[in-house]
């Protein structure tokens, strides 16, 4: 298999990185680490699938930040970056079945599955209050309390 060049230079991404490891949340870089954190993983987990898009900055990230002050949260919150991290984001990507790749977007598994996926659709054009009440219902529903 050949190694894909990233599309964007590390040095564009990291505060957009940052951004979300600076609230906990976990970069997953490899195809192994993305099925490490979906499916050996007995509880849930919180998969962004980051991007540079001006709806990432001004919708989806502030809408993770919000959401996860909450008291219910997922087992494990990792993210993946499109367009640099293309094995970890095509790995993650398999597990979102049933959806066009999509960038941002948030998912929610739960003991592997599936559970809420919210596509760039569902995050452009929304305050990121919005999305994090959306993220804060199915962490309610979905994470242990």
């Amino acid at each position: 298999m050949f190694q894909v060049a990233a599309k964007y230079p590390e040095e564009m991404v990291k505060p957009m990185r940052e951004e979300l490891t600076s609230v906990g949340v976990e970069e997953l870089f490899s195809a192994e680490a993305v099925d490490d954190a979906i499916l050996n993983n007995d509880g849930s987990a919180l998969l962004i699938i980051n991007s540079v898009c001006g709806c990432a900055a001004g919708n989806a990230r502030p809408a993770v930040k919000l959401a996860l002050q909450n008291d219910v949260l997922p087992d494990r919150i990792t993210t993946v970056f499109a367009g640099v991290d293309q094995e970890a984001v095509a790995q993650a990507r398999s597990h979102i079945i049933g959806y066009p790749p999509s960038s941002p977007s948030i998912a929610l598994f739960n003991k592997g599955k599936l559970v809420q996926f919210i596509p760039r659709h569902r995050i452009e054009g929304r305050m990121p209050q919005e999305i994090a009440g959306d993220l804060v219902s199915v962490f309610n529903q979905h994470c242990k309390k």
